[in-house]
């Protein structure tokens, strides 16, 4: 290997630091903001009635997609706002690089008015003239019901709310991600109260997704919204981002140390027993895991339930079993046959068995909301305590089967001002079912100005053509305006919200 002299060094690392200095830059700044909107929308402004001086627009889900779960934990905007909305948003040099970027996208120079966005930027140095509502964070509302609104607070930037719906719109990940993630939760409680005694179950379910999103930002913002409801989490850059957004010093995501096939393989079958001993030997205390599929699980099982035993009993700590590969049910079936014959078990006080506590196992292959409800269903069928199992879940929590549409979010205006005159606006389409007979559509938008209000059996949604609507409470508060929040939660405020 050759080696740098002195000077050689030194040039390295000032060109190293120079490159680390250059990438902290790039990832402190945020998108232009000008090109963070749908192409359509830059010809917008010009197709308003003229006179117009107001659009009051919001965001609802219209329900979930397979009638599954009727309620959303409201999730991630304040994420959103902050690193994207906060301050002035675009500089000169950045509003003269989108017209002409623009210029491109359209082949026409007349279709983003640079004079609307000149003027937002001398007079307002660029900070939005907008005001947002929405329901606190970690907030269980039933679909159906209003989320959001947004309405400009200057007459002239009447276009502003819905130029902006792109980006907010977005806002519907981490609120699913939160959902699916409590729905889970809730099945989880389920089974724990049918069959154990053990009461924290913080770390049931483990964030596995950070490899199966499609980007950083994903893992971050469905990290996020998981832990919402767990603590269980090997996304670090989710526990990271909740630090610098939701004003909290505390670390969220909570992991263990645990092995993957890269290390049980290193010494060929023969050696897998001599890793699994070495896993046991570098982590006396704590938890620590093991994946014991490489090369055969339920031989890999009995050694560690004969050979291994006492090793495993005399830690202060657990030993985490991961099964990953093959069919779900018979293996862990298997698994637990085995464990049981091998370390015992006592009895919950419902009835049910429960290892010793030095010894769990982990799920982290084919986990969905389904699978999660048939593992723990089977378990209980064979007498099995639900706190033997834990799960780790990836793609299936953060992205496979998780879009827009999984619970029909969707951002409509409902009231407008044009010349003084008050409109409320609504969007009832009729559409052609499948027989080509003509029907409501579900499609239906909100008309009016709108309040979330809280009633004995949950919240509902007010317009401001129902009686009472003026005197009602609104659960809508005022959490941005003028650029900047003005009503932010902390994360563990959030998690209080969303508790079961």
């Amino acid at each position: 290997m050759e080696t740098l002299t002195a000077p050689d060094q030194t040039a390295l690392i000032a060109q190293l630091q120079a490159q680390l200095t250059h990438l902290q830059q790039a990832q402190t700044q945020r998108p232009n903001i000008l090109l963070l909107s749908d192409a359509y929308k830059y010809s917008h402004a010009k197709f308003y009635e003229p006179g117009t001086t107001r659009i009051y627009s919001y965001l609802e889900s219209r329900g979930h997609r397979d009638k599954t779960f009727e309620a959303t934990v409201v999730a991630g905007y304040q994420y959103l706002l902050k690193k994207y909305l906060s301050g002035p948003l675009f500089t000169q040099e950045e509003l003269d690089y989108a017209a002409d970027h623009l210029k491109g996208v359209f082949g026409r120079d007349d279709v983003f008015d640079k004079a609307r966005f000149q003027q937002w930027l001398d007079e307002y140095d660029a900070v939005a003239p907008v005001r947002i509502r929405a329901v606190p964070e970690g907030t269980v509302v039933g679909t159906r019901n209003v989320l959001m609104t947004i309405e400009n607070i200057d007459d002239r930037y009447f276009w502003l709310p819905n130029f902006l719906e792109t980006l907010l719109l977005q806002v519907w990940y981490p609120i699913t991600v939160a959902t699916l993630s409590r729905e889970v939760k809730k099945v989880v409680r389920h089974y724990f109260d049918l069959t154990s005694d053990a009461t924290n179950l913080d770390f049931q379910l483990n964030d596995f997704g950070f490899r199966g999103v499609s980007s950083v930002e994903s893992a971050q913002i469905g990290g996020m919204a998981h832990l919402i409801s767990w603590l269980g989490s090997d996304n670090t850059t989710a526990a990271e981002m909740i630090r610098r957004y939701y004003n909290t010093s505390e670390v969220f995501a909570k992991s263990i140390p645990a092995t993957e096939h890269s290390i049980m393989t290193q010494g060929g079958e023969n050696g897998e027993f001599e890793v699994i001993k070495r896993v046991l030997r570098t982590y006396p205390t704590g938890p620590v895991a093991c994946v014991c599929d490489s090369f055969n699980i339920l031989r890999a099982v009995r050694y560690i339930g004969t050979e291994l035993k006492a090793d495993v009993l005399a830690r202060q700590g657990t030993l985490v079993i991961r099964p990953d590969s093959g069919d779900i049910i018979k293996t862990l079936e298997a698994i637990f046959d085995i464990l049981f014959e091998c370390f015992g078990y006592e009895l919950s006080s419902k009835g049910y068995k429960v290892l010793p506590p030095q010894v769990r196992v982990i799920q982290g292959d084919g986990v969905n909301y389904d699978s999660i409800k048939h593992m723990y269903e089977v378990l209980a069928a064979r007498g099995i305590a639900a706190e033997n199992l834990l799960l780790g879940m990836g793609g299936r929590l953060l992205q496979a089967g998780i879009d827009r549409d999984t619970f029909n979010f969707a951002f409509k205006a409902s009231y407008t001002e044009v010349a003084g005159e008050r409109r409320d606006v609504v969007k009832s389409p009729t559409e052609l079912d499948a027989q080509g007979n003509p029907q409501n559509s579900t499609k239906q938008s909100k008309k009016g100005r709108l309040k979330l209000v809280k009633t004995a059996d949950g919240y509902r949604t007010l317009t401001s053509g129902d009686a009472g609507f003026a005197d009602a409470h609104d659960e809508l508060v005022t959490v941005y305006e003028w650029g900047k929040m003005v009503q932010e939660s902390t994360f563990e405020e959030v998690r209080e919200r969303a508790q079961l």
